[in-house]
């Protein structure tokens, strides 16, 4: 399902650049980064850094969860909510693995 998921995104990312007339170079150019990497982010390669390929995605237009900041913001308070009811830390529990 990653791979799925990591591969979709390059291809919106690459549909995108295409749609804005772009070249690699200067997506390349907008994002920071060589144009190798904004290659293997179109193909969907899972080692690129996760705020490399969502900036190349925002910047062609690649809707990251709701467009509407509204509505990010309001799940961004949803999921604090629930995170500070959670404990801080998990402490590992005993694994049984004696079958």
């Amino acid at each position: 399902m990653t791979l799925e998921a990591v591969r979709l995104l390059g291809s919106r990312v690459r549909l995108g650049r295409r749609e804005r007339r772009w070249t690699v170079v200067e997506l390349a150019q907008r994002v920071g980064v060589s144009p190798v990497t904004i290659r293997k982010v179109e193909k969907g390669d899972p080692t690129v850094a996760l705020g490399t390929a969502f900036e190349a995605a925002a910047l062609v237009g690649v809707a990251l969860f709701h467009d509407q900041a509204s509505r990010r913001a309001l799940e961004a308070e949803h999921a604090a909510s629930r995170l500070a009811v959670l404990p801080a830390a998990i402490q590992p529990g005993r694994v049984d693995d004696d079958f």
